[in-house]
């Protein structure tokens, strides 16, 4: 059970991470973040149950992380007339 455990928490981080270094758009890196809440839990679960302490707590930071993620993500509505924060005033010319 336990191996099941680590296991799944591994590949569902690394698909994570390529959903979230891929930048394929807001909803393929919300889903990546969801993802990491996987993976978080079941490296929870499997710390519990090895009595690792430290990476139980780790990834118990790593969720409250990736649960910002999904919200900012999937659940937040950005607005659609707010302009863009890199936009620059143009140059002033010589």
């Amino acid at each position: 059970m336990l191996e099941i455990v680590k296991w799944t928490a591994s590949i569902s981080g690394m698909v994570a991470a390529l959903a979230v270094a891929a930048d394929l758009g807001r909803r393929i890196t919300g889903w990546g973040f969801v993802l990491f809440l996987l993976s978080s839990a079941a490296w929870i679960t499997a710390g519990l149950l090895d009595e690792e302490a430290a990476l139980s707590t780790q990834n118990a930071v790593l969720f409250v992380i990736n649960a910002v993620g999904v919200y900012r993500y999937l659940i937040r509505k950005v607005s659609v007339t707010a302009p863009a924060a890199t936009t620059r005033p143009p140059a002033a010319s010589a």
